[in-house]
């Protein structure tokens, strides 16, 4: 597991007097605003005298007065396929990020902000031939749901191949891995249930299990693992004292985790949890979004990478638009599970069904990681790369988070006014990459995420490496105590 340093008071401190200084020159800002002595960019509803605000008063202010002065090193627009290097398009601002028109120039920078962690990032070759194919014999789409016409012979051979894949009995393929976790959840559970939810659970997991009606129960996420000692004491008080004030045993009880957490690049601590299920007699929701294909020696996710049972886990959640450079998600189990999702759940009944170019992508995606040599040479790569990359940002003196074959590297910044100007000095200088603050992390849990590939060169690694000690002596963010001088080229 990555080491983690922990934050010193000094950085705290410096990191709420950067926000407090933030908020009081909004309120400053809105002031001037009201007076008409700064230009008011944007639209009021008039004539509202006595109605409750519609919008969330503090989220408005948070978006107008903080977010503004960073936009321009957010939401970047792109002309090309994000694949190791991407194309992105220049754009200016002549009102302080208010509005930006673009230059017409592009700049062809290393990608490290994208989910592209096999390499399947495509738009020609032998798998965009196949997906070619597919649009003339299928069209587009079937323009139906599954209940109805939307399920054709390659549906069908998707999940059957997945199935095969996952080692488990069945599999249920849907058009959004958003949906697939928000629109399931409750399809599983309900009123009288309890879900226990890591709290640093994807938005699409927390929508889907509050939207069930359960009662939902947090349990801690410590550092580089799952705190195992929170979670069994949560299990052991539900089996115990039942539902509030009734003391009624729970229906079921759901325990709700990720393989790999994309905002903390940890990984979730899977034996014990297996462990725990069992003991406690408990449910087990993994959502394999972005360990699928990234971990594990045959590409197979978290229960690939721990040896673990496939039919120990009682739903296999995953998406196809990471590793597999597609679309859609997908849940995985035993043919009693499937079946029964496939009568009640709300996205096969009602949602649109996959596109058959889609399903022929991942098909041929598939078909690569069952394959000996190019399979293997892909989730080999990643591997690698994913140890040569954390070494050295280590090595550089940086503080790295999460387990250390994760893909997903974030570089602490904790400082909320360094985190733009790190983007900026990226971009300026060659390298994409994706900066992550408040309220997607905690006040003082700013960083830098980046996202490794299996085509990422050894020489785009040491150029960003090169770039990153650049940036880092520039900002004073290497904070680690153990720092090696090192070249990150040598050996």
């Amino acid at each position: 597991m990555g080491d983690v340093n922990e934050k010193t008071l000094k950085i705290v401190i410096i990191t709420h007097i950067g926000y407090l200084v933030l908020i009081v020159f909004g309120y400053l800002r809105d002031l001037l605003r009201a007076l008409g002595i700064e230009k008011n960019a944007l639209a009021f509803e008039k004539n509202r005298k006595g109605y409750a605000p519609l919008y969330r008063s503090f989220e408005s202010f948070y978006t107008r007065n903080m977010y503004r002065r960073f936009r321009d090193a957010w939401n970047v627009p792109i002309a090309s396929i994000p694949g190791p290097t991407v194309s992105i398009m220049e754009r200016v601002t002549d009102d302080y990020n208010w509005s930006f028109r673009l230059t017409g120039k592009t700049k062809e920078v290393i990608n490290l902000g994208s989910y592209n962690y096999l390499g399947f990032a495509e738009n020609n070759g032998k798998r965009i031939d196949s997906v070619e194919r597919a649009i003339n014999e299928y069209g587009i789409g079937v323009a139906s749901t599954r209940h109805e016409f939307g399920t054709t012979a390659m549906h069908r051979k998707l999940e059957n191949q997945m199935s095969r894949f996952l080692g488990v009995e069945d599999c249920i393929v849907f058009g959004m891995g958003f949906a697939t976790n928000s629109t399931n959840l409750p399809t599983l559970v309900g009123k009288g249930c309890l879900i226990l939810s890591d709290e640093f659970n994807h938005a699409s997991l927390i929508l889907g299990s509050r939207l069930s009606g359960a009662t939902i129960k947090i349990f801690k996420h410590n550092g580089n693992i799952t705190d195992m000692k929170d979670l069994e004491r949560k299990l052991r008080e539900a089996v115990v004292n039942g539902e509030p004030r009734t003391h009624r045993r729970w229906k079921k009880i759901l325990i709700v985790v990720e393989g790999i957490y994309s905002m903390e690049g940890t990984v979730v601590d899977l034996p014990t949890i297996i462990q725990l299920k069992k003991k406690y007699k408990a449910y087990l929701y993994l959502d394999e979004a972005h360990s699928i294909g990234a971990m594990g020696s045959n590409g197979k996710g978290v229960i690939d990478f721990f040896g673990c049972d496939p039919k120990d886990v009682d739903i296999i959640m995953g998406t196809f638009t990471k590793s597999f450079g597609s679309a859609g998600g997908y849940i995985a189990g035993s043919k009693q599970l499937v079946d029964y999702i496939r009568i009640n759940s709300h996205s096969f009944g009602y949602a649109t069904s996959m596109s058959p170019p889609i399903i022929e992508k991942i098909v041929t995606v598939l078909n690569v990681l069952s394959d000996e040599k190019e399979g293997k040479e892909r989730i080999n790569r990643l591997a690698q790369n994913t140890s040569y990359f954390r070494t050295k940002l280590k090595e550089l003196g940086f503080t790295i988070t999460g387990n250390d074959h994760s893909p997903v590297v974030p570089l602490m910044i904790y400082i909320i006014g360094t985190l733009p100007e790190f983007v900026r000095e990226a971009h300026r200088n060659g390298i994409a990459t994706v900066g992550v603050g408040y309220p997607a992390t905690a006040l003082t849990g700013s960083r830098i995420r980046f996202c490794l590939s299996a085509s990422h060169t050894r020489e785009m690694l040491d150029e960003t490496l090169r770039v990153v000690d650049q940036i880092g002596d520039k900002l004073w963010i290497k904070y680690s105590k153990v720092s090696s001088r090192r070249s990150h080229t040598g050996n």
